[in-house]
């Protein structure tokens, strides 16, 4: 059993013992793999010498004997190593690799490269369409139409997303603010003409069963030349259903 104060280890904390044998007079010794500076114990004939007093240890390498050692004299050193356990996320790693599912409860805050930017997750945005969760998993939403706009709170954390035709309006075409760009005044606009750039064909795989009427509240719908409109069976085409070119 050695001799001395032994050594303790904290639970992350693992330790190894390199042996030697002394020659005549040998005073350095070249540790095997190494050794953390402050983190080695030494031994002598089962004996711990105290750094600083009877060696030294300060290049991670080399331990040098204070007082030279007698032939055949067991010189023992007791080094410190990490205890690393995979899969673990370790502090101050400039970056790392974790296999398999990482489940957080609660906000998940990336700090990005950007000084004073931080990104929030959370397990799912609650947004449901039709009583059917489509959060989870979701990372882009995507408006689409002139009007459809959102603007994000970042002291509130929040979203708030502006749909062409709601607001205190009348309910028809596209909202119109106040000065601050999100609160909605009681008026919306309806553009006097929109033109059609694309061909559209008007069935049953896009509006509606087999008869259904197909509206538009803009007066003036104007077809490229060289596009084609073609309304199918069934479907009722009404431009103006508002008579808004009357006014």
């Amino acid at each position: 059993m050695a001799i001395g104060r032994p050594l303790s280890l904290t639970a992350n904390v693992a330790t190894k013992n390199i042996s030697a044998t002394a020659t005549a007079s040998q005073t350095q010794f070249t540790v095997t793999g190494g050794y953390r500076i402050n983190e080695i114990g030494v031994y002598r004939n089962g004996v711990r010498l105290v750094d600083g007093v009877d060696f030294t240890a300060t290049d991670g390498s080399v331990v040098t004997l204070l007082t030279a050692a007698t032939e055949g004299d067991t010189l023992e050193f007791a080094i410190f190593d990490s205890f690393n356990v995979a899969n673990t996320i370790k502090p101050n790693e400039s970056s790392q690799t974790i296999n398999g599912k990482l489940t957080v409860t609660g906000d998940l805050t990336a700090n990005s490269d950007v000084i004073g930017v931080s990104t929030r997750f959370n397990a799912a945005v609650g947004i449901q369409s039709g009583g059917t969760q489509i959060g989870a998993g979701v990372t882009t939403l995507n408006f689409v139409g002139s009007g459809n706009t959102f603007a994000y709170d970042a002291s509130a954390n929040r979203v708030d997303i502006s749909i062409s035709g709601s607001g205190a309006g009348g309910g028809l075409g596209t909202a119109i603010n106040y000065s601050d760009g999100e609160t909605s005044t009681p008026f919306s606009y309806i553009d006097h003409s929109v033109q059609v750039t694309e061909n559209v064909a008007i069935n049953t795989s896009n509006a509606g069963g087999n008869e259904s009427f197909v509206v538009s509240v803009i007066p003036n719908i104007v077809v490229n030349s060289g596009v084609a409109v073609t309304v199918g069976s069934g479907k009722t085409m009404i431009i103006d259903v508002l008579q808004i070119g009357d006014l």
